[in-house]
């Protein structure tokens, strides 16, 4: 058995691995690496996405090193672990590349459909729908079996999955939390774990993010508790109130319109990405607030409805885009005056999300920042808990699992080496039965 670490091995985000066996291959995730993204222009942007620029600007895993090994004709499947950019965002891309199904949970196939629409990208893949906690058989010299097995992180219908083969299981746990009371979805499927614990679990492929954080990751329900604090406890019964979270995280957005409800504000989701994670939500019905706000995405939709809020901002709740400080966001663009909605002293912008840990994220948050505190509105930053596992949370996963061999993913050197420092308190050892590895590397078990 061979396992490529394609992509999210050097960096955060560009998760790609892919598993030989015999001789099929398997794809965990394909992801996009946002940072030289979010670095181009608007219009650059727009005009990028194609497979050639974005290889040239290394925003997508360099996955031709199967080509180099004579392995593209072997993969039989693409399984994708939840519907985040940076693990299903370079599918509509690459995927094409390979005969193989594309197989996600529902809410999964939902965002990957929508992104294939928006880039108008023609892909003869089957894409295939597993509900959670449900198993997929992969044809290829043999029958396999994946489990996607569901679990707990920042958006819906994540899921770990277990790839059985004779040599054992091969268990992708690539985001991930432990939170026992989800404000939407199932709980973590412990049962399900523990029953491959029990088969035996030949390697682990898992994230490291917060692998130094030597702490539990809180529950979801405390940053709803947190939001609770801001949204009903300040003094803003005359301000204009504006919102912004990861577009993504669907269970936060429910808690931020809960609490607009209790305050009677009219809700109005203004952005592309917002628009494109609820839109696949209330597909897949899965939005249980689409009875209560109003969803726009075209420009000239959302200036009309920002000219009307201007006029009695007090009636409004704005959750928009821009919680990371991106460029032509739509909190951007109103930081900018290049809106109607004009903010002044004592309206409110929240920050439910915290700065992702790269040089662009960091910049563009601390400009965005200085702008709104230039206008004299009230700031609330990090109005958030975390959707990943931290280093308490990863030691009960591990001795929980017992896996042979732990093959630290998802970060650089310095998060991968946490992850490892772990393992050797877990009596594990390097080089031995865990392995660091990078960008384009291959590890044999």
């Amino acid at each position: 058995m061979r396992i490529f670490t394609i992509g999210g091995y050097s960096e955060v985000g560009k998760n790609m691995t892919a598993v030989e066996v015999g001789e099929d291959v398997f794809i965990f995730d394909s992801g996009l690496y946002l940072p030289p993204i979010v670095e181009l222009e608007e219009s650059e942007r727009q005009n990028l996405m194609n497979e050639k620029r974005l290889r040239a600007i290394k925003a997508i895993p360099e996955d031709t090193i199967l080509d180099k090994l004579d392995l593209r004709r072997k993969v039989r499947a693409i399984l994708i672990g939840h519907a985040h950019l940076d693990h299903v965002g370079a599918v509509p891309y690459l995927a094409g590349r390979y005969n193989a199904d594309i197989v996600g949970t529902p809410f999964t196939v939902a965002v990957l459909k929508t992104l294939i629409s928006d880039e108008n990208v023609n892909l003869n893949n089957q894409i295939k729908e597993i509900q959670p906690n449900s198993s997929y058989t992969i044809k290829g010299k043999k029958n396999y079996q994946a489990d996607f097995i569901n679990i707990t992180h920042s958006t819906l219908q994540c899921s770990m999955i277990a790839l059985h083969t004779d040599e054992g299981v091969i268990l992708y746990a690539n985001d991930f939390k432990f939170d026992n009371s989800p404000q939407l979805g199932k709980k973590p499927n412990y049962d399900a774990l523990k029953s491959i614990a029990k088969k035996g679990v030949k390697a682990l492929i898992v994230e490291s993010l917060y692998a130094s954080d030597e702490r539990k990751t809180p529950s979801e329900k405390v940053a709803r508790s947190l939001l609770e604090d801001v949204m009903l406890t300040t003094d803003n019964e005359n301000a204009g109130i504006i919102a912004t979270t990861f577009s993504s995280h669907i269970a936060r957005l429910k808690s931020i319109v809960d609490f607009g409800k209790k305050l009677n504000r009219k809700i109005v989701f203004v952005g592309r990405s917002l628009s494109k994670y609820v839109s696949a939500a209330i597909r897949t019905k899965l939005c249980p607030f689409q009875k209560d706000i109003s969803l726009l995405s075209y420009r000239n939709q959302i200036e009309s409805m920002l000219k009307k809020i201007n006029k009695n901002k007090s009636q409004y709740l704005v959750v928009c885009t821009g919680h990371q400080g991106e460029p032509g966001s739509v909190l951007d663009r109103i930081s900018r005056n290049e809106t109607s909605l004009l903010l002044s002293p004592r309206d409110h912008v929240i920050f439910s999300s915290k700065t992702i840990p790269a040089e662009i994220n960091i910049a563009n948050k601390s400009q965005i920042d200085k702008k709104l505190k230039h206008m004299g509105v009230r700031i609330f930053n990090e109005v958030h808990v975390s959707g990943h596992a931290g280093r308490e949370d990863l030691r009960d996963f591990i001795n929980m699992i017992s896996p042979q061999q732990i093959i630290p993913a998802h970060g650089d050197m310095q998060k991968l080496s946490a992850l490892a420092e772990l393992a050797s308190e877990l009596g594990y050892k390097l080089g031995k039965d865990c392995h660091i590895s990078q960008d384009l590397n291959k590890i044999e078990v």
